[in-house]
């Protein structure tokens, strides 16, 4: 996989898939970096000890899942599984992959069934993998050896059927194995974002400009302290700033495609598509497929490279879509473990933390100074009054306006720099 990481991710965005399973990975941790695929949460299982093998699985971010540890045989078995958490009123849906090397051990055959047994346990089952028995005929359910005829055996015992709705077609590089996708409908909870923040490209900065000029600010402001001041400058500029720039619920990134993705890319590789198809009818040789594969395959690599080195050239002045690059190359997110509240419970879920941190950071801002540092500050304020204000020009004002970082989030007053 390591060469057709760039192709995969095009088709993942191309296609939209929820779900994606590879098995012969052929990974190691030398390949976690490049394994990574942003808008997807990557579960993957490695060959121990030698090369080969390997299964992973790739699930969209908006999908809750977690992975099962079934405690068979696993250090064994080449087989990952998920549980995807369902609807309200839904049960979970199991989803497993498994690569079975042709020459497996009768013994490891035989976890991977006791693996399946215990999975086939769930209300709802999805199993994918390359078993390797090519002696099967589904449409008689007849196989001519016996390991072949024990793994019938274990489909019919767990009540397993195979899905007809497949579209077998197309290859990752030159690879003789070919994708296969299906569409299964399940009831699956997503994990739906609420969250709006304002869209600058339809944005009427003129207007902004226009409004806020109409107002007095000199009657506005005067007689008002410094914090007054600033209540007063607020809220006309969160008022302008509703009227003049609309808001947009916040994009998932399963809906983009990766930044170096352009049309001629695409066309590029739907190209690649039907000079597959023509090959497999006779029309095409394997020089002509391999040398588009090739073109395909130097096309995407040169595309992420110049992404990467934009990217390294503009840290200084882009700061935040340097890090945001890297940070979605990272194999494992960090979560908030469980938190113990004032009565000593341990609190689990998402939004009891987020509350409960939410109580916490408030308390340490807004906590009542001591006698003595009141007594400082009162110290301090008087000697404040005391002097004369300073004063700042505008040029000052424009200097330091000048300096703001427009890559950076808006903080909780929600004005954007």
């Amino acid at each position: 996989m390591g060469n057709k990481q760039e192709e995969l991710e095009v088709c993942v965005r191309s296609q939209g898939h929820d779900l994606i399973a590879i098995t012969e990975t052929w990974w190691d941790s030398s390949h976690d970096w490049n394994a990574v695929m942003d808008g997807c949460v990557l579960f993957g299982r490695d060959r121990p000890a030698r090369r080969g093998g390997g299964v992973a699985l790739y699930v969209r971010e908006q999908l809750e899942c977690i992975e099962l540890r079934l405690g068979v045989d696993e250090e064994r078995v080449e087989s990952l599984w998920l549980r995807m958490k369902g609807q309200a009123n839904m049960g979970d849906t199991v989803v497993g992959v498994d690569y079975r090397p042709p020459d497996q051990e009768e013994e490891v055959n035989e976890a991977f069934y006791r693996q399946l047994e215990v999975a086939s346990q769930s209300q709802a089952l999805v199993l994918m993998g390359d078993f390797n028995h090519p002696d099967i005929c589904w449409k008689s359910n007849t196989a001519k050896h016996a390991q072949s005829r024990r793994f019938l055996q274990s489909i019919d015992d767990n009540f397993l059927t195979q899905v007809e709705d497949v579209r077998v077609g197309g290859s990752l590089g030159c690879r003789d194995h070919e994708m296969v996708e299906s569409r299964i409908l399940h009831g699956r909870s997503r994990a739906v974002s609420r969250i709006t923040t304002p869209d600058f490209r339809r944005a009427n900065f003129g207007l902004f400009k226009d409004l806020l000029g109409r107002i007095p600010w000199v009657r506005a402001l005067e007689g008002k302290g410094v914090q007054e001041s600033w209540s007063v400058f607020k809220h006309h500029f969160l008022r302008a700033q509703d009227r003049c720039i609309p808001k947009r619920k916040k994009s998932r990134k399963g809906g983009r495609g990766p930044a170096w993705m352009s049309k001629e890319l695409l066309e590029k590789l739907k190209g690649k598509k039907e000079v597959h198809r023509m090959r497999q009818k006779g029309l095409a040789t394997w020089e002509e497929y391999r040398n588009v594969v090739r073109e395909c395959r130097g096309a995407t690599r040169k595309a992420k490279a110049h992404l990467e080195l934009n990217l390294a050239g503009e840290v200084k002045d882009n700061k935040k879509g340097f890090f945001k690059y890297i940070s979605s190359k990272r194999t494992t997110r960090e979560n908030v473990g469980p938190l113990l509240n004032e009565a000593g419970a341990l609190v689990m879920e998402d939004t009891e933390k987020a509350e409960l941190l939410h109580a916490f950071f408030t308390s340490v801002l807004t906590a009542k100074a001591d006698p003595q540092e009141s007594q400082t500050l009162e110290v301090g304020q008087k000697v404040l009054q005391k002097e004369d204000l300073p004063l700042v020009d505008e040029d000052q004002v424009r200097e330091h306006l000048g300096k703001l970082d427009i890559h950076k989030s808006m903080g909780p007053d929600g004005m954007h720099p």
